[in-house]
């Protein structure tokens, strides 16, 4: 699974651009330095094979760039495709009165580290075990595996089809950070004004058990191969999320709109939080 978390993460940037055909991909790994020769053996193939095989998706080579060893254990790579200008959604004219809308939901950290938590038989599980059955856990976990594996491709084919004006991916900032990051480069003096967030079941409960809220509930908590975040024509929005639900089975949510601002980020204090089951 590290391997097809570590592909749809790596091609995530293209089709955030609305770039649909890739033309190459090259994969880097490392294995950790306190690994032995047998465990580098067994998982570097096992993460390696998990990349080969989402990449089947994207019809496109792999090269493998580079296995090393390092601190840490890496997994990711670069992705290129090469299209004219007019194939892609730049990321900088969004309009007053776009919806923006989310094709992932949020919550995939705490999703995953409370199964790690659950399997350590930490600390943390102790407390959340009050409250929570292991059944509990592996279907929250089971979702984030599912969001998180799942490319971002159909996305990036319908905002395309629906005229979207700026688009960005949610990794590592958040979906507030992304946000900010893509409101501060509009053309247009406009705020994206968010008001709903979708996270994925148990996990808001996970946090309030543990004290981690304030992150999460405020879109700034770390996600791993997050969805789309696109600004779109509102009256584009509910054909979009319709579509993309028959196309992928799963949801994409209007989680805000955009406004006359100073190219900001508002977050609506009275948030809707909304808890998304799709195991």
């Amino acid at each position: 699974m590290l391997g097809k978390i570590a592909l749809a993460n790596v091609v995530s940037d293209v089709f955030a651009v609305g770039a649909t055909e890739i033309d190459e991909i090259k994969l880097i790994v490392s294995a950790p330095t306190e690994f032995s020769d047998k465990e580098s053996e067994v998982v570097v193939p096992m993460v390696m094979k998990g990349f080969l095989e989402a990449a089947k998706e994207c019809k496109a080579p792999v090269k493998v760039g580079s296995i090393a060893e390092n601190p840490w254990c890496i997994i990711g790579g670069v992705a290129t495709a090469v299209c004219h200008r007019s194939e892609l959604v730049m990321p900088y004219n969004a309009e007053p009165g776009d919806a923006l809308v989310l094709t992932k939901p949020l919550g995939t950290q705490l999703a995953t580290n409370a199964f790690i938590w659950m399997k350590e038989n930490s600390e943390n599980w102790t407390r959340l075990q009050e409250r929570f059955s292991v059944a509990d856990i592996e279907e929250t976990y089971r979702i984030a595996l599912e969001s998180m594996t799942r490319l971002n491709r159909s996305g990036a084919e319908l905002m395309r089809k629906y005229n979207a004006h700026a688009a960005t991916d949610v990794t590592g900032f958040g979906v507030y950070g992304h946000a900010e990051n893509l409101a501060k480069y509009q053309k247009a003096e406009v705020d994206f004004h968010v008001d709903t967030l979708p996270i994925i079941k148990n996990v808001r409960e996970i946090a309030e058990i543990l004290g981690r809220s304030a992150k999460l509930l405020s879109g700034k908590a770390v996600e791993t191969s997050g969805g789309l975040l696109i600004c779109l024509p509102s009256s584009q929005a509910a054909p979009f999320c319709e579509e993309y639900h028959n196309a992928t089975g799963r949801m994409a949510w209007v989680i805000g709109t955009v406004e006359p601002g100073k190219r900001g980020v508002k977050m609506n204090p009275n948030v809707k939080f909304l808890s998304v089951d799709e195991s």
